[in-house]
């Protein structure tokens, strides 16, 4: 039978980003009680559930993270598709990014770009790997990793050296195995650069790159970070999740480091306007300013 109930995937997507359904009411101005029936009906209709519910609290389950990252990219696809019919972002400059970045390092910093550039508008892309670059119109895209996107001309933007990480849980069960048998065993969650990150680690670490279980692969890199709270498995993280290494909601597993890692700006062949421009410099400054998370 034929999905039908595109409607209510705009309801999902709000819910799934506050994670609060009387937060979600309030966004698109419909009763809490009117969108808590139309996230059920779409459970419904879809044969699983979206939400976990504990008391006052929401949690995705693993089908509606997997969901939520295809819609999001769907629904800003279809949106920016429609304005650009209307021309409407004619003036806009867009940007391919990292969900993770987006909301760890650039978003806190992003008044001050609106202060200095009053007449810029900016539209932020969610973008999980380079080959995504080819379905979006954008003026330049953030990515993770080591560097070397083919075919593309990119410039490190901020170097964070990465290590393997786990919530306090997997933790422990890496202490009991030792940290080269616990790489062997354990999920690693791979990320934007495939393997290439884990890889890298292993030759830094040398040990050999030999997972003897399936990889879990999650290119949505805020829902990463999520899956390793869960302890879904280990994966490499930086210091944009200093927060989680303060409070110990996530653990560091190792000194070694992958001392190259970054992010990284990768350009497309097409030339910049003065606005495009006008970011790409202030990104370079703004880096210059803080070089920790804000």
């Amino acid at each position: 039978m034929r999905f039908r109930s595109y409607d209510s995937l705009k309801i999902f997507d709000t819910v799934a980003r506050s994670l609060s359904m009387t937060k979600a009411a309030d966004e698109v101005h419909q009763s809490k009680g009117s969108i808590s029936y139309q996230v059920g009906k779409l459970e419904a209709d879809l044969g699983f559930r979206l939400f976990e519910r504990a008391h006052a609290t929401l949690e995705l389950t693993e089908e509606g993270r997997r969901l939520w990252h295809v819609s999001q990219t769907a629904l800003s696809q279809i949106d920016r598709e429609i304005e650009d019919l209307r021309g409407t972002t004619s003036g806009a400059v867009t940007i391919g990014a990292l969900t993770y970045f987006s909301s760890r390092w650039l978003s806190p910093r992003l008044t001050r770009f609106f202060e200095a550039n009053p007449g810029i508008s900016l539209r932020i892309e969610p973008l999980n790997s380079v080959d995504m670059m080819r379905s979006l119109k954008i003026d330049m895209a953030v990515l993770w990793g080591i560097g070397g996107w083919e075919g593309h001309k990119s410039e490190l933007l901020l170097s964070l050296p990465a290590v393997p990480t786990a919530n306090r849980v997997l933790a422990e069960q890496v202490k009991q195995l030792g940290l080269a048998e616990a790489v062997r065993q354990l999920p690693l969650l791979g990320d934007s650069s495939g393997d290439a990150g884990w890889r890298a680690w292993h030759k830094a670490a040398g040990l050999p790159y030999a997972p003897s279980r399936a990889s879990l692969t999650i290119p949505d890199s805020n829902s990463r970070v999520q899956a390793v709270v869960d302890g879904q498995g280990i994966a490499l993280w930086d210091d944009l999740v200093a927060s989680e290494f303060g409070d110990g909601t996530l653990v560091r597993l190792s000194d070694v480091r992958v001392e190259n890692a970054g992010y990284f700006l990768v350009f497309t062949d097409q030339p910049m306007s003065q606005s495009a421009e006008a970011f790409l410099d202030w990104l370079r400054v703004e880096n210059d300013r803080s070089e920790m998370p804000a």
